[in-house]
């Protein structure tokens, strides 16, 4: 069995615990190798069961529990960690209509529109510089705020009842004013 990771830095699993605690049970290679664990170290232990190989680069500890969303998160490792789940991905998790969406729609950011990459099955790009105050968190999901999620879903088409659905949901719960909302929306369909 190989001992040594890269840099003969000795494999450090509460390093690497600790690094899939934060997102799920699951991490990628260039925090398996801050860790310690070189790419012949992650297949070693992917073979004898404690790691489990999920993606390309992306690894998932095998005795970790199960969380809600894991599927997001692999998109999310898959992105480098620059992409945030937007349109009526984030309209879901804020719980904020409806939505149901039928893939994973993340924004990542507008340099990455002229990159080649093989995107996973079931995701959807849009590609946006968000600032500070789009981006939240729901758990370890990245996810655009309420204000930056009901922009989006009213200008990129989303279906306009999910829109009121979550214009109304975010007035009630005061996330923001029922004035805020509507000048949100108009700036949208400007």
């Amino acid at each position: 069995m190989p001992r040594r990771g890269p840099s003969d830095a000795v494999p450090d699993w509460d390093a690497l615990y600790e690094s899939a605690a934060a997102s799920a049970g699951y991490v990628d290679t260039s925090v398996a190798h801050d860790a310690g664990f070189s790419n012949q170290l992650l297949a070693y232990y992917v073979k004898v069961g404690r790691l489990a190989r999920v993606a390309r680069g992306i690894y998932r500890l095998a005795h970790f529990p199960a969380s809600e969303h894991e599927d997001l998160v692999v998109v999310w490792l898959w992105s480098d960690r620059e992409g945030v789940f937007s349109h009526e991905t984030a309209l879901a998790l804020h719980d904020l209509s409806d939505a149901l969406p039928a893939v994973h729609q993340l924004t990542l950011p507008s340099a990455w529109s002229s990159r080649r990459m093989r995107v996973p099955e079931g995701v959807e790009l849009h590609y946006a510089d968000l600032e500070d105050d789009d981006v939240g968190w729901v758990g370890s999901i990245p996810v655009t705020s309420p204000r930056r999620t009901l922009g989006d879903s009213a200008r990129e088409g989303v279906s306009p009842e999910l829109v009121e659905q979550a214009a109304a949901q975010i007035a009630r719960r005061g996330l923001l004013s029922r004035a805020e909302v509507n000048r949100v929306l108009r700036e949208a369909r400007a």
